[in-house]
């Protein structure tokens, strides 16, 4: 079933002396539910851009996204917020951790918002942190914490909502080789779950673990290969 779907999709920046920069081109790309997804390009490509999108961080100039069976394209600044605390999940390569909460609180902090009840947020972060390995480690703040640590709180975080798609941007970039697999695996289990993942990533590895890649360039949707 299609989950989400970009129909003509085209992005316009307004910058300094009206100079106009074209990000994207009427990129149309869908998205089926339980896909894992790969979004790779140099940089410049429009893949971030695609990815802000995606995730409902702005807004097109043109063309429409379909999410879930509402068109987002249009919504207000408050109508997008409330459409990514119920409905997306990120995970950031640098974590986007509040340091000042321990690992508990910060799974908890979507969930904050949607005025879930804190003894069901203290339960689900507490679950959640299981299930990404985090055990004994889940009361510590970030800065006690190793990059593969936070960065299993920032995937916990993600899924605190139960969204209908997970966006990964970089999740290895700052991390060791060996990090990096554990954290991936995290993803592979998610995706065989069933979960919705879309990772940018400049690492062709990456994509492979993934059941196709979209390959952007020049502001262009280049290809989609499945794996």
């Amino acid at each position: 079933m299609s989950l989400a779907q970009l129909i003509n999709l085209r992005k316009v920046y307004q910058m300094a002396a009206g100079v106009e920069v074209t990000a994207l081109r009427d990129v149309s790309l869908t998205v089926e539910e339980g896909q894992y997804m790969a979004i790779m390009g140099p940089s410049g490509s429009g893949k971030s851009t695609l990815l802000n999108l995606l995730g409902c961080l702005d807004r097109p100039s043109s063309g429409h996204y379909i999410l879930g069976g509402e068109d987002v394209s249009a919504l207000s600044d408050s109508e997008l917020s409330a459409v990514r605390g119920r409905r997306i999940g990120f995970v950031f390569q640098s974590f986007n951790l509040i340091p000042q909460l321990t690992a508990l609180d910060n799974i908890e902090v979507p969930l904050f918002y949607q005025q879930v009840p804190r003894r069901e947020r203290r339960r689900r972060s507490a679950e959640l942190a299981e299930r990404v390995g985090l055990g004994s480690r889940a009361r510590h703040k970030p800065m006690e914490l190793s990059g593969g640590e936070q960065q299993r709180v920032a995937i916990a975080r993600a899924l605190a909502n139960d969204p209908l798609i997970i966006l990964a941007d970089e999740p290895t970039g700052n991390l060791d080789s060996r990090t990096g697999q554990e954290i991936l695996a995290i993803f592979d289990d998610l995706s065989s779950r069933g979960r919705t993942l879309i990772i940018v990533t400049h690492d062709e590895s990456v994509g492979r673990r993934t059941h196709g890649i979209v390959r952007v360039a020049d502001g262009l949707v280049v290809s989609h290969d499945k794996n």
